[in-house]
């Protein structure tokens, strides 16, 4: 008997058709990927699968089976009793699916007790048991802890302790690693596999990394408009795709090996080309949503002419430190770190979670002061924020003003450089729009009407519009599908083509670091451990903690895939 059975399931919100006719099967035991850009349906499909629709106005038909329960037919008692303690489910952002008020154990205690019947000391002991399961150190401590408390990933094995507290027979896990660096990235999935080796339990992933799905799964299926392109072994689908909407995905897939052509710049080489196409084809794939994708024909390409080493440096950072508290709490974030960007080329600058990237970003553009040390553009001290360097941030939802139209949040640097003439602004705000692949139109438009990689885009114009020399870039594709990836990416080599403009991309995501950086500079607890030209660094870094990032990339061969698992899970016992 399968554990999930889905026939012809559909899913409408009002006139919108989020899932048509999809139709899986997944046995006890056994692993399904579903993988799709946004907007593809998959997540709607994991929360159908636990009847999560229910309640909300949407209208869902077909049939869906899960662990022996009709989720359509079911009452409100049987659901209760599926969810937690048959089938359990991961979300995206483990820090908005924890409660930050109560401890993380009684979290997971309280879960237990609802579908146990036990004692409160009872669930306490399972709560610390799980935890201890899913590798948080010194369990009965950190039980007690709140969310804040925990990094990203432990907050996600905590998400994961919860829903193996009762023992599913299912685990639904929707993009559980997005966001997360590569070596937690790879801790998780090694987590997963290991669990449901263990316990037996079925896994369906839900995704939007392709490698993800190649590390994790058995199966995959591939979604589009809520239908199914293709479905198989993840093995057959990811290395011989039968469908071109599945080779597009894989061909915008960044490929930490995909060596750089000499003399081409950065985004150039093996891969470069398909990524590229797929951008384009992307275009077509999200029409209504990414309007106006890449025009760039290709990834970014700081051009590498002769004597580039002699090129102007444009921003340079002389020992910078950076402390965040007082006494004994004084944490160095930033330590002794050195770094230049010469005129129109990108710096990459990689790192785990913690390593300081994104606060040597901030003191790059002023927005934080170091504790010692300076910044200088073009060889003079700068003090503070300087309108030439600009930066594009990680969450354009949480960095564009929700009470304001995306044109009036562009216009605030020209306004902050003294232009009053609103026909002007607004004339200059629609050209920007335009450059960025958006419509003029689009003025008066709010960002919760916008695409993720729409409203990057208005981030990106944003900084365009004060007419900055350097552009300091903070994981501005992290929380992107492939095909959005390469488009934003392809826009800001088309840019930095057309304006001249110096890019600084700070990223944990490898594989898109090396597509786009001429030199690159890795992290570690506050300190530049490794510096060099990008194809020197990936290709033969002599830094441990480089080969241990580059090792923990996922692949998209699932044999190559199992073999570094294999290799992690000794050198952790060793």
């Amino acid at each position: 008997m399968s554990l999930v059975e889905v026939t012809d399931l559909g899913v409408a919100f009002g006139a919108v058709r989020a899932v048509d006719g999809l139709s899986l099967r997944l046995d006890p035991g056994a692993s399904l990927a579903l993988v799709g850009e946004s907007g593809s349906g998959k997540s709607t499909v994991a929360a159908a699968l636990l009847g999560l629709h229910r309640g909300t106005g949407a209208r869902v038909t077909g049939s869906v089976r899960v662990a022996g329960t009709d989720v359509q037919r079911a009452s409100e008692e049987e659901l209760r009793r599926l969810r937690g303690a048959k089938a359990a489910m991961v979300f995206q952002d483990p820090l908005s699916s924890l409660d930050p008020y109560y401890a993380v154990g009684d979290q997971i205690a309280e879960v237990y007790r609802v579908h146990a019947r036990v004692s409160r000391r009872a669930a306490r002991a399972r709560a610390v048991e799980v935890l201890d399961r899913v590798g948080i150190p010194d369990a009965v401590r950190r039980s007690r802890a709140r969310p804040h408390e925990f990094s990203g990933g432990m907050r996600q094995r905590a998400l994961i302790a919860m829903a193996l507290a009762c023992g599913p027979e299912l685990l639904i896990a929707d993009e559980p690693t997005t966001a997360l660096d590569v070596t937690v990235q790879a801790q998780i999935l090694d987590l997963l596999h290991t669990l449901r080796a263990e316990t037996g339990m079925g896994l369906l992933l839900v995704t939007h990394d392709v490698g993800v799905a190649a590390e994790s799964a058995d199966d995959v299926l591939v979604m589009r408009h809520g239908r199914v392109v293709e479905r198989g072994p993840v093995a057959e689908v990811l290395g011989a795709p039968r469908e071109p909407y599945t080779r597009e995905l894989l061909g915008a897939v960044p490929r930490v090996d995909a060596v750089r052509e000499a003399g081409a710049g950065a985004g150039a080489g093996a891969g470069a080309g398909a990524a590229a196409a797929a951008a384009a084809a992307a275009a077509e794939a999200v029409t209504g949503t990414e309007s106006g994708a890449s025009g760039a024909g290709g990834l970014p390409t700081a051009v590498q002419a002769p004597g580039a080493e002699a090129r102007d440096v444009v921003l340079e950072a002389r020992g910078l430190r950076r402390e965040f508290g007082r006494g004994k709490r004084a944490f160095t974030a930033v330590d002794d770190v050195s770094v230049t960007v010469r005129r129109g080329e990108t710096l990459g600058i990689v790192g785990e979670s913690g390593s300081g990237k994104t606060t040597l970003g901030r003191m790059l553009v002023g927005l934080l002061e170091p504790t010692s040390g300076e910044v200088r553009f073009e060889g003079r001290a700068r003090d503070g924020v300087h309108p030439a360097v600009q930066m594009v941030f990680q969450d354009p939802v949480s960095s564009l003003n929700p009470r304001r139209s995306v044109g009036e949040s562009i216009a605030d640097p020209l306004r902050a450089r003294g232009e009053r003439d609103e026909a002007r602004i607004r004339e200059r705000v629609r050209e920007l729009l335009e450059r960025v692949g958006l419509e003029g139109a689009h003025h008066d438009r709010y960002p919760h009407e916008f695409s993720g990689g729409q409203r990057q885009r208005v981030g990106i114009a944003r900084a365009l519009a004060a007419d900055p020399r350097v552009i300091v870039c903070d994981e501005p594709v992290s929380a992107l599908d492939v095909t959005t990836q390469a488009q934003v990416v392809a826009l800001l080599g088309e840019l930095q083509r057309d304006l001249g403009l110096a890019l600084v991309f700070v990223a944990h995501d490898l594989a898109v670091v090396r597509q786009v950086s001429d030199r690159v500079a890795v992290m570690r607890r506050g300190r530049i451990v490794e510096e060099g030209p990008a194809d020197e660094v990936y290709d033969a870094p002599r830094d441990p903690y480089t080969r241990q990032l580059l090792a923990a990339v996922p692949s998209l061969d699932p044999r190559t895939a199992a073999e570094r698992r294999a290799a992690r899970r000794d050198l952790a016992v060793a």
